[in-house]
């Protein structure tokens, strides 16, 4: 189902032409009232006369994180703050967080955006939604709250933390959908499987975001809990969750191109990239009226489809993220992203998915370590040396292939490994320890 029609199957025409329309208005928008973006403008060069077509955003300068820390908390607030009707924020766990306004008319194009995404995804007005993000400044619960609602469902408002309670909720409601981390969602899985309960949850959709999720993840996920899932993406400084989601074809997430003009650029030079291309995505808020962002740099590496999709819509699709250029790794010269390990582990049975990379320094040289767990079902092959140190060659092996470098493998028994009721924090850092 398409929740609407009208729009999210407009004609590639039609799709600019209302794009050019309200980047003109936005441009002309931030100038006269944003102080940051004026100055930005004038030091540039730049007119929002200038921008004539899509094209000539390119003219436009980048925004980044650093500009929105350095203008906390609300000096890139395009309004008073007596029309702000809500605040957000992220975490702020490397730094002052990045706070983000919302008026009366973007809290309703937001549910609008998330609307879309759940209900691409499988929601619907008979769907029972437990939500288990955690509420408070970060976006992600109250976004996919209210989207929901709008297109009928029934929200379970669990937030995060005590599973053995989500479980027993989930039994007793009949919830058909969940809402969490790709991480958090296997975790349930296992914890319901592990207590003999996963019988009685009947969990037709996960609807996950927040952090990445692999097909190789999903797929994992999906043979632990049974249900269909989908991917969505957002961030804060766009807004939050519904600037793209899958539907049920899973061919890329269908990005709400009347909301946000998105661009694909070579994250070294900043060129933008021919349609099509691998770089990194670039978003404008089409829409916003608190805090309009113009040509945010996200970080995140993927690329855009404008063709089609089966399901009917014509909105352009974004690949599943490879990862972000600032999250990439750089190990003794050879950039590897954490998903294309994820890629490897999640591709042999016996291994679970759950993981760590521990980055230590040894000789001026950098050094990777991956820990990996067994699954369940194998455990025994720790008793067995054998046939633990092939299996041991054999992921080896195929890391060194796609990685193009060796790397310390270590495997442990299951359940070892820190589980995480919000993102999973995949990577420990240990380089620069005893300094």
């Amino acid at each position: 189902m398409i929740f609407q029609k009208d729009i999210e199957t407009m004609q590639r025409s039609e799709i600019e032409s209302l794009q050019l329309e309200r980047l003109t208005k936005l441009v002309k928008y931030c100038y006269d009232n944003v102080p940051f973006y004026h100055k930005r403008f004038d030091e540039a060069g730049v007119s929002p006369d200038d921008i004539k077509s899509l094209k000539d955003i390119e003219r436009i300068p980048f925004t980044t994180k650093a500009d929105l820390r350095d203008n906390y908390p609300f000096g890139l607030f395009a309004v008073p703050n007596k029309k702000i009707t809500r605040i957000h924020a992220s975490s702020g766990t490397t730094g002052k967080p990045t706070v983000v306004g919302y008026t009366k008319n973007d809290l309703e194009n937001w549910s609008d955006c998330v609307a879309r995404v759940a209900m691409a995804a499988g929601a619907s007005d008979e769907s029972i939604v437990q939500i288990c993000f955690g509420y408070g400044l970060f976006t992600g619960a109250l976004g996919l709250h209210y989207g929901l609602e709008k297109i009928g469902a029934t929200v379970v408002p669990n937030s995060s933390g005590n599973t053995e309670k989500t479980l027993m909720m989930m039994q007793d409601f009949g919830t058909t959908a969940v809402v969490a981390t790709p991480s958090y969602a296997q975790y349930m899985g296992e914890l319901a499987k592990e207590k003999g309960i996963l019988q009685n949850i009947h969990l037709k959709h996960g609807i996950l975001g927040s952090e990445g999720c692999t097909i190789e993840m999903r797929n994992a996920i999906e043979a632990t809990t049974g249900m269909f899932v989908t991917d969505n993406y957002g961030m804060s400084e766009l807004g939050g969750p519904g600037v793209s989601g899958e539907c049920e074809f899973r061919d890329g997430l269908h990005i709400n191109e009347d909301h946000f003009l998105c661009e694909i650029i070579d994250p070294a030079t900043g060129e933008v990239l021919p349609a099509g291309s691998e770089g990194e995505l670039v978003v404008t808020t089409l829409t916003k009226e608190g805090m309009p962002v113009l040509r945010y740099r996200t970080r995140d590496i993927t690329s855009i489809n404008y063709e089609k999709c089966r399901c009917g819509r014509t909105f352009a699709r974004m690949a599943k993220t490879k990862g972000r250029s600032d999250d990439m790794l750089k190990i003794r010269g050879v950039n590897v992203f954490p998903s294309q390990i994820e890629s490897v582990l999640m591709g042999f049975p016996e291994i679970a998915p759950h993981y760590q990379l521990v980055l230590t320094r040894e000789n001026f040289a950098d050094h990777l370590e991956i820990k990996v767990e067994l699954n369940e079902e194998v455990r025994s092959l720790l008793d067995d040396y054998a046939k633990l140190q092939e299996l041991h060659g054999k992921i080896t092996h195929e890391l060194r292939v796609v990685l193009g470098i060796a790397t310390k493998l270590t495997i442990v028994d299951f359940n070892t490994l820190e589980r995480f009721q919000g993102k999973a924090k995949r990577i420990v850092d240990l380089r620069n320890e005893g300094k």
